[in-house]
């Protein structure tokens, strides 16, 4: 499914829709281009999931923890990380034990990491500065 957004607060409720769809178990892989919105749109899937709490980017923290409602999430952000092997160092497969939802910015990075099923968002600037085109996708190997 192909969305468009025009705003940072649609690409959100966009994301608290989608959330709708989650439980846990559920690996969200995120790819796009820098600075469109994959962020806002993790924002969105957690308040989508009830939290009320500061999401924040974790560029540098690597996973952001969250405990909601709709059960725990993890937020990781895989930009800085170009080797997959490192992704073990982080306890990256601990991550996929299927008790929590998964989202994963920059999964491209992970490789071969990633299981045979998961869903995609991939996120990237429409015709003009404020749109962005938003595809929502799954993957089976």
């Amino acid at each position: 499914m192909e969305y468009h957004t025009h705003s940072p607060e649609q690409t959100e409720q966009l994301g608290a829709d989608f959330a709708k769809t989650l439980s846990p178990g559920d690996i969200v892989a995120f790819s796009g281009d820098l600075g469109a919105g994959k962020t806002a749109f993790s924002r969105g899937v957690l308040r989508g999931l009830g939290y009320e709490g500061r999401v924040t980017s974790p560029t540098f923290a690597i996973a952001n923890e969250y405990q909601t409602p709709g059960g725990p999430v993890v937020h990781l952000d895989l930009y800085r990380l170009t080797d997959p092997d490192s992704l073990y160092e982080i306890g990256f497969d601990e991550y996929l034990d299927g008790s929590r939802i998964v989202l994963i910015e920059w999964s491209e990075n992970a490789g071969d990491s990633l299981p045979d099923f998961y869903k995609t968002v991939h996120i990237s600037y429409g015709n003009d500065n404020n749109e962005r085109t938003v595809t929502i996708g799954e993957h089976t190997a």
